[in-house]
C-alpha cells in the first residue's frame, strides 16, 4: 500500500491537536462510538484537555485517495521533548505548524533542528489566519530565517507553504480565508511533497521500538516503524535490548492503526507503523529483528532526568480518609507500572520505605502526581531537587536555556528576577512592543518562578525552557524569603480566627475547612514560621453593640494547586496529595518536636 508517515511539530497552543482533529473528521475516518461529537479527539487524556497541551504522543491513521497517511501527534512542551525526538524516527516528513501571529517559537526551533538533521522534508502550515491580528507574511519571513539559521540546505529551504484555520477546518495556498473551502490542500501537500517510505521489503526484518504502552490483556505493546522486511502475526522474532543481548519470542499479536484505534492484521511490510505484543521486557529504542542473523538498528537516546522528588506514604492525621490506594505496596506498584511506558522516569526504592522519583522537569513529575491523584492514590511528596553530577572534583548542575516573550514594559522585572536566580542574559530584542529574552540559568533557579513570572507580567508573558548542559554549580543559593503560617491545633477553621490571622500574610484556606496541627495554612509576610490559631471561635455574650462584626473584611484566600504547592514548599515541608485535597504540611507536625529536631541538627 502507498504510505506516508508524517509527524506534526508545533509549539504549545499553536493548534496542532485541532488540526489533527480536522484531518480525521474531513477524511471521514471512523472515530468510534461517541467520538464524533468531541472536540480535540487526540487530546484524549483528561489532563490534556484541561491544560490544552499534548502530553503523550499518539498515532492515528487516515485513508485518503488510496494512500495511507500515518499521523504522529507529538508533545509540545519541553519536559516531553524526548518523545518528540523519538517519534521523528518513525516519520519520513513533517508538518511544521506555526501561529499566524506569534511565528516560530523556541520549542519549534528545538524540534525543527532535529527534523532537518534527519533530512526530513518539511511542509510549513501557517495556522490561525482567522485571528484579527494575524500577520502571515511576517511569520513566513521569520520561518524562512529560522530555516537559514538552523543550516537548512537548498532542498529544505524550498518548503511548501499552506495557510490554514484548523479551528474552522479550512486550508489553502493563499492567506485569504474567504477562498478556502476545506482541509484538502493539506492532504494534497502531504501526498505530493512527502516521500513514500523506501521499499526494503526483501531485506531481513528490522523494527525500531519508539513507544511502549501497557495493556491488561496483551501485556506490553511495542509501537514502532518497520524499517526493513515483513512482519507476520505469530512469527518468531529476535528482541535485541540496549545491552545488545538477543532473546527469541513468538509474537502474540500484530496490529496496525485505523483512525484512532488499533486492529489486528496478519502481515505488515517495511514503511508501516505497527504495534506488536508478546515481548515482555521490550523497551523504547530497542530492535525487533528476524531470528536469522538479527541486526540491531541504532539505539535511540533517552533523555536523562534532571529533577527528583521523594514520594512517601501519607502519615498525616487525615491519612486514609480520602484515598482508595494509600499503602506502601499499592504506591510502589503504581510507580513501577509507570516505568513501563515512561522511559524518562526513574524510580529508586529507599531503605526508609520511601521512593526517589526522577524526571525531566517539574511539569513531568507534576503530571505523574496529578494522574496518580485522580486514580485514587494518596501519598506525600517532598520539595523538588535538581540532580547534580560530580566530575573532576567539581559539582555540576543542570542548566536550562530559557526563552521569554513579554510586553516591553515588563521585561525589566523579568531580567531582575532571573538575574537574582543566577540567570545569564544571552539575547534581548524588541519587535512591535514585544521583548524577546534568552537566558542560560541553572535548573534550580527556575524552581518556584513560573507563578511569580505570570504575576510580574500580568499573565501576558510566555516562558519556555529546554535542557542546555551540565555546568559548575554557582552555589550561594538563597532560601525562600517567606516563612509559613502553621496551624496551631487540629480542628475546623472559623472566620473569626482567620480574620485575626490574615494581617500576618496570605492565607491558603477559607472558613469551614478541617485542618490539623502542623498544616501550613498560609504564607507569612516575614521569613520565619509562626503558629497561628485559625480554629479560634468568637466567644458569645449577652451584650453586644449595634453593628458589631459588620466591619470585618475577609480577604479571598489564595488557591494552591499541585504545582503551586510544589513550588512553594521548603526543605522542612511536604505536599500531601489526595484525590480530594492538596495540602501543605510541616515534616514535624508538633512544634516542640520540630524545635528539638532543629536543635539536634545544630548540635
Amino acid at each position: 500500500m502507498n504510505i506516508r508517515n508524517v509527524a506534526i511539530i508545533a509549539h504549545v497552543d499553536h493548534g496542532k491537536t485541532t488540526l489533527v482533529d480536522a484531518l480525521l473528521r474531513q477524511s471521514k475516518t471512523n472515530l468510534g462510538k461517541g467520538m464524533d461529537e468531541k472536540e480535540l479527539i487526540m487530546d484524549s487524556n483528561e489532563l490534556e484537555r484541561e491544560r490544552g497541551i499534548t502530553i503523550f504522543s499518539k498515532n492515528a491513521s487516515i485513508e485518503w485517495q488510496g494512500v495511507k497517511i500515518n499521523i504522529i501527534d507529538t508533545p509540545g512542551h519541553a519536559d516531553f521533548g524526548g518523545e518528540v525526538e523519538r517519534v521523528l524516527n518513525m516519520a519520513d516528513g513533517c508538518l511544521l505548524l506555526v501561529d499566524a501571529k506569534e511565528g516560530p517559537m523556541p520549542q519549534t526551533r528545538f524540534v525543527l533542528r532535529k527534523a532537518l538533521a534527519m533530512g526530513h522534508k518539511v511542509i510549513v502550515v501557517i495556522n490561525k489566519i482567522d485571528k484579527p491580528d494575524a500577520r502571515p507574511d511576517y511569520v513566513l519571513d521569520k520561518t524562512f530565517d529560522l530555516f537559514v539559521e538552523l543550516g537548512a540546505n537548498d532542498r529544505a529551504l524550498n518548503f511548501p507553504v499552506i495557510y490554514a484555520s484548523a479551528k474552522q477546518g479550512k486550508a489553502g495556498l493563499e492567506d485569504d480565508l474567504s477562498k478556502m473551502r476545506d482541509i484538502n490542500p493539506i492532504f494534497d501537500a502531504i501526498i505530493n511533497h512527502l516521500p513514500s517510505p523506501i521499499d526494503n521489503i526483501d531485506q531481513p526484518l528490522q523494527m525500531l521500538v519508539t513507544t511502549v504502552t501497557a495493556d491488561n490483556f496483551r501485556g506490553r505493546i511495542a509501537i514502532g516503524r518497520i524499517h526493513n522486511g515483513r512482519i507476520k502475526a505469530g512469527q518468531n522474532v529476535a528482541h535485541i535490548n540496549r545491552q545488545g543481548q538477543i532473546n527469541k519470542y513468538r509474537l502474540v499479536s500484530l496490529m496496525t492503526f485505523i483512525g484512532l484505534g488499533r486492529i489486528d492484521i496478519a502481515e505488515a511490510a517495511a514503511g508501516d507503523i505497527v504495534a506488536v505484543s508478546g515481548i515482555p521486557d521490550v523497551n523504547i529504542g530497542e530492535t525487533i529483528a528476524g531470528v536469522e542473523n538479527p541486526t540491531a538498528l541504532p539505539l535511540l537516546n533517552i533523555e536523562e532526568p534532571t529533577v527528583r522528588m521523594t514520594f512517601m506514604i501519607n502519615n498525616s492525621p487525615f491519612a486514609g480518609k480520602e484515598g482508595e490506594y494509600s499503602t506502601s505496596r499499592q504506591i510502589q506498584e503504581r510507580l513501577h507500572k509507570e516505568l513501563e511506558t515512561d522511559m524518562a522516569l526513574r524510580v529508586e526504592n529507599n531503605a526508609s520505605g520511601t521512593w526517589t522519583v526522577s524526571g525531566r522537569g517539574e511539569l513531568h513529575l507534576a503530571i505523574l502526581i496529578e494522574r496518580m491523584r485522580r486514580e485514587g492514590y494518596e501519598f506525600q511528596v517532598s520539595r523538588p531537587q535538581v540532580i547534580n553530577k560530580e566530575k573532576d572534583g567539581k559539582i555540576l548542575t543542570p542548566f536550562e536555556r530559557v526563552f521569554v516573550e513579554v510586553p516591553e514594559k515588563y521585561y525589566g522585572t523579568v531580567i531582575q528576577k532571573l538575574g537574582n536566580r543566577k540567570g545569564e542574559l544571552k539575547e534581548i530584542r524588541t519587535v512591535d512592543g514585544i521583548t524577546y529574552l534568552e537566558f542560560i540559568i541553572p535548573t534550580r533557579g527556575l524552581f518556584g518562578y513560573r507563578s511569580e513570572f505570570l504575576t510580574d507580567t500580568r499573565g501576558f508573558g510566555i516562558i519556555n525552557a529546554s535542557f542546555y548542559q551540565y555546568d559548575v554549580d554557582p552555589n550561594n543559593w538563597g532560601e525562600k524569603e517567606q516563612g509559613s503560617l502553621v496551624a496551631h491545633e487540629t480542628g475546623t477553621t472559623h472566620l473569626y480566627g482567620l480574620v485575626n490571622v490574615q494581617s500576618r500574610g496570605i492565607l491558603f484556606i477559607e472558613p469551614g475547612v478541617n485542618v490539623y496541627e502542623g498544616q501550613v495554612v498560609g504564607q507569612n509576610s516575614r521569613s520565619n514560621d509562626i503558629r497561628v490559631n485559625v480554629c479560634k471561635e468568637k466567644q458569645l455574650s449577652n451584650m453586644r453593640s449595634k453593628g458589631e462584626g459588620t466591619t470585618e473584611h475577609f480577604n479571598k484566600p489564595k488557591e494552591m494547586d499541585l504545582e503551586d504547592a510544589m513550588e512553594y514548599i521548603g526543605d522542612d515541608e511536604l505536599v500531601e496529595v489526595t484525590p480530594k485535597n492538596i495540602r501543605i504540611r510541616k515534616v514535624c507536625l508538633n512544634q516542640a518536636a520540630a524545635k528539638r529536631k532543629a536543635k539536634n541538627l545544630i548540635l
